[in-house]
């Protein structure tokens, strides 16, 4: 390690609050930052898919796109009733995903988030909008919802 980056390593080990002897520890004994898996926020280990009045997420989209084009997807969750936004139960995250493949996702503060996000997206094929909401108190929450994109 050269002079500038032990410097930068130290700073970063003094913030995350790690101190330079446990930094250089980790780094000699695991791949940079814990590994791979350590490094994304966990998903979901079970996921819903039938309808809850208060954990369903509702999809406002179009039907059809073209492609390319910017247009917006609202996701609400709770489909029919509000979901709490408490400090022991809220909504953690919402993500969007075209298929299998996530687009975006937006982490929720409990009190202060009201569990409805707004995505700009462009899309280059149709297929299955899929919104997820993940709450601390369940299983995370799966709605769909078919694009078509035109050319």
């Amino acid at each position: 390690m050269r002079s500038g980056q032990k410097q930068r390593a130290a700073w970063i080990a003094v913030v995350l609050g790690l101190g330079l002897g446990g930094w250089f520890a980790n780094v000699a004994t695991q791949p940079a930052w814990g590994g791979q898996e350590e490094q994304f926020t966990p998903e979901y280990k079970e996921l819903r898919s039938s309808y809850d009045p208060k954990h369903t997420p509702k999809i406002v989209a179009p039907d059809s796109v073209k492609r390319g084009q910017w247009f917006d997807v609202t996701v609400t969750v709770g489909a029919g009733g509000e979901h709490p936004s408490l400090a022991e139960h809220f909504v953690r995250y919402i993500a969007l995903y075209i298929n299998t493949a996530e687009i975006a996702r937006v982490y929720l503060h409990p009190v202060y988030s009201y569990p409805k996000v707004t995505f700009t997206i462009a899309l280059d094929e149709g297929g299955s909008l899929r919104a997820v909401e993940e709450p601390t108190h369940s299983a995370a929450w799966e709605a769909s919802k078919k694009i078509v994109v035109s050319p």
